[in-house]
């Protein structure tokens, strides 16, 4: 899939000679030490990173790290010192004026941190008012307002007017302007973070219910680690105008890749993070209904484990089968899974299922199957592995515990 929006090699100087500063940071040079030696200051430092049509990509980074001054470069608020933004392969920087002032008014929409609300104009028209610049007649206009109103719960207050509004009802209006355009892509610099708490996670949520409505292309700025976690498909953290790492936030949580990255996420509650995917590969294993029942005691009594999956042959489950039910037995000899699997219907989650999300379904002391998009068995996990992994974190890693490795004779899943 080609990339809503895209940034190649992208940097921004402060100054008036920026060439020699350019030099400098092309050979590794620290921004403050560029600063000293010429007197520019360096912003952004070659920021490359592609985010896809209808996910939301957080930029996070501590005050002075760049991140703002990035997220302006994509709609050029701030025109970048060298490098390029594309957006659905058209470039930005080569726009002439009337072309990059109809990119913002019809493609990006921005929600600012002060609000940028109008105080002489009611709630109603500050959200029309984009559309108003846009030439919109006025019926068109007032129905995408009420419809973007009703989005972010203000229907009741579009007559009102912003000193009559608390902090967290101005960025639902910032907000519902940036929904009435109908944007494509949505760039969100901090907007929740002069809210309270409460109401900076009421609007977290808000965000993400309404995400799951419009699929909107979002960048989303914070210098909060546990809000970018929270509604970020992919992120980067930045520091002194670089990327230091991106991907997804468990990636960046399970592999930091120095103790920049990792000072960020030793509070995290790692449940939050953690899915049920990553979680298969530490767990158990499910086994094919032809598999010899001698097999799958053995793998039992190996692992320490009392129950394990059963799916047919084409990976789907079928019941679970108990290791009381096949110890000291003499009669095992020819005898396969499927003689002994009891029906009982197996709780099945899907792979981007986080852990918090799990804990109910362990009541029963059963594994859970890890299913994807076909229903087939991916893996599966207990609630033992959960607690092994809370405790140990690096034993999260791409392929099972060398103890859980599979035993001769058994089908892997």
């Amino acid at each position: 899939m080609a990339p809503k929006l895209e940034t190649k090699g992208l940097y921004k100087v402060y100054g008036g000679r920026p060439e020699k500063a350019l030099d400098l940071a092309g050979q590794g040079e620290h921004p403050s030490d560029i600063l000293a030696r010429t007197g520019q200051m360096l912003a952004v430092s070659d920021i490359s990173f592609e985010v896809t049509e209808g996910e939301i990509f957080t930029i996070m980074g501590l005050s002075g790290s760049g991140k703002s001054t990035l997220v302006r470069c994509l709609n050029r608020l701030i025109e970048p010192t060298a490098g390029s933004v594309s957006v659905d392969g058209e470039v930005v920087s080569d726009m002439p004026p009337s072309r990059l002032r109809e990119l913002r008014r019809r493609k990006i929409a921005m929600v600012f941190q002060n609000f940028a609300l109008l105080p002489h104009k009611s709630v109603l028209e500050n959200v029309e008012f984009g559309l108003m610049l846009r030439g919109e007649p006025k019926e068109v206009r007032r129905k995408k307002v009420t419809n973007a109103l009703e989005q972010v719960g203000l229907s009741a207050w579009g007559n009102r007017h912003p000193d009559n509004l608390s902090g967290g009802m101005k960025q639902r209006v910032g907000l519902a302007r940036a929904l009435a355009s109908n944007a494509d892509i949505m760039l969100m610099d901090e907007p929740f973070s002069a809210l309270d708490p409460l109401i900076r996670a009421d609007l977290q949520n808000e965000l993400l219910r309404i995400q799951r409505e419009i699929r909107k292309t979002i960048i989303f700025i914070t210098h909060d680690f546990h809000e970018a976690v929270k509604l970020s498909d992919h992120m980067a953290i930045m520091r002194d105008g670089r990327f230091v790492q991106t991907g997804t936030p468990e990636e960046i949580v399970l592999k930091p890749v120095d103790d920049y990255v990792r000072e960020f996420s030793k509070d995290l509650d790692r449940a939050r993070v953690v899915t049920a995917g990553t979680m298969s590969g530490l767990g158990g294993r499910a086994f094919t209904t032809n598999t010899s029942a001698d097999t799958v005691v053995g793998f039992m009594r190996e692992t320490g484990r009392n129950c394990v999956v059963v799916v047919d042959t084409s990976g789907k489950p079928k019941g679970y089968l108990f290791r009381k039910d096949l110890e000291d037995r003499p009669d095992l000899a020819g005898k396969s899974a499927k003689d002994f699997c009891n029906g009982t219907s197996v709780k099945c989650i899907a792979a981007t299922d986080h852990l918090i999300d799990v804990y109910p379904l362990f009541q029963d002391g059963l594994p859970l199957a890890v299913i994807d998009s076909s229903n087939r068995v991916s893996g599966t996990f207990e609630a033992n592995d959960v607690l092994v992994h809370l405790a140990d974190p690096a034993q999260v890693t791409t392929e099972a515990a060398t103890s859980q490795a599979t035993p001769k004779g058994a089908e892997r899943i």
